[in-house]
């Protein structure tokens, strides 16, 4: 007799998982839609409300839709060995497409600081700008995410060898040092000696930095999700790939951050990069 699937339908004969009909997708538009025309009235002395109701229905959208999909990956059929292959090709080339996103902030960054224009009279950083000390917090910072980078390996190998207390411990160290690493930027951003629209250095500085700090934001929450699943047993060394697409995710935050520590905070902000005169 066939198998019979949970929906009472005919297991299927490939290994592919066909998604059942979902609300979500449709949703998810008119949410993000939603969010556009509140952020635009925003920005026109509307005020806040339709782009906060925008930003709940995007949220929530997002949370039961990674529901779904987390039932899906609990349910022991639907995420066969080749639906996990393609969810791995599918996270790579998301951190491929957020490679590029900050490549254009690091154009920006370049292009002012090796060419800086007269109105800035010539020189980098800008002489009326007074630049973070590279060796201060921002290496604390630089710090933490390397120390953060350890822990999550960490549990990914405990995970390999199912080991679940040292996958619980590096997880929970991991997401600490995260939501450490973001106290300490506010802080910093706190004791800045420049705003956001003082000039071509503090705009490419806090684009940079900034949506770094979101994405460690959003990595935080990504590996406290993993926190909870591993503490109800959701992931086994066979098949685990929301923990690896978080710690793939975690990994490039990490990698983003030394560039942008030697480039913008040490490099950038040294006085050394003098443009030509006249």
């Amino acid at each position: 007799m066939a198998d019979i699937h949970a929906h009472g339908h005919e297991a299927p004969k490939h290994p592919y998982h066909l998604v059942d009909p979902s609300p979500w997708p449709i949703i998810g538009s008119f949410s993000a839609l939603t969010l556009a025309i509140g952020a635009i009235m925003y920005m026109h002395d509307a005020g806040p409300i339709v782009m906060f109701v925008g930003l709940a229905m995007v949220l929530f959208t997002m949370a039961m839709w990674w529901r779904d999909v987390i039932r899906e990956a609990n349910s022991g059929r639907d995420h066969t060995p080749i639906v996990r292959i393609g969810l791995r090709y599918g996270m790579a080339l998301f951190i491929a497409s957020e490679v590029m996103f900050f490549v254009a902030f690091f154009w920006a960054f370049f292009n002012a600081s090796l060419f800086p224009t007269e109105a800035i009279g010539h020189v980098w950083p800008p002489k009326d700008i007074v630049v973070f000390d590279a060796w201060d917090l921002p290496f604390v910072n630089t710090l933490i995410l390397l120390l953060s980078g350890v822990t999550v390996t960490w549990a990914h190998h405990s995970l390999l060898e199912n080991n679940r207390r040292d996958l619980v411990r590096g997880l929970a160290l991991t997401v600490a040092l995260g939501m450490t690493f973001t106290a300490c930027q506010a802080y910093e951003y706190s004791h800045a000696g420049f705003g956001f629209k003082d000039g071509i250095y503090a705009s490419t500085f806090y684009m940079a930095t900034g949506f770094h700090g979101f994405h460690v934001l959003v990595g935080t929450i990504f590996l406290l999700v993993c926190l909870v699943r591993s503490m109800k047993g959701h992931f086994t060394p066979e098949q685990h790939v929301g923990f690896e697409a978080a710690a793939w995710y975690w990994h490039f935050v990490d990698v983003v951050w030394l560039f942008l520590f030697m480039c913008v905070y040490w490099w950038g902000g040294s006085g050394g990069t003098v443009g030509h005169a006249g």
